[in-house]
């Protein structure tokens, strides 16, 4: 889960399946309000689920475009299902 969270952060949109993606949203939004509040104890908690040049990016380039959002920072589209086994896919991206 959090390699999954870290390339959605590096780059801004992902696509896997459905079940992951949903269990994925509630982290990324935690991640995004506390990179929003922008003190010491929340970068800490930051730095210490992800790596630095995610963490710079989630608080330098992210969480500014949020400040006046009070949640819902992430948008899921559904997919047709992947060919090889039939998993539903989605496609998660920031709003």
């Amino acid at each position: 889960m959090k390699s999954l969270i870290s390339s959605f952060i590096l780059s801004e949109s992902i696509i896997s399946t459905e079940t992951k993606i949903k269990a994925m949203r509630p982290k990324i939004e935690k991640l995004i309000t506390h990179a929003r509040n922008g003190s010491l104890s929340k970068i800490r908690l930051l730095r210490k689920s992800l790596t630095e040049p995610i963490t710079q990016k989630l608080i330098n380039q992210i969480a500014p475009r949020y400040k006046e959002r009070g949640g819902g920072y992430t948008r899921i589209h559904k997919l047709p299902p992947r060919l090889s086994d039939g998993a539903k896919m989605a496609k998660i991206e920031f709003i």
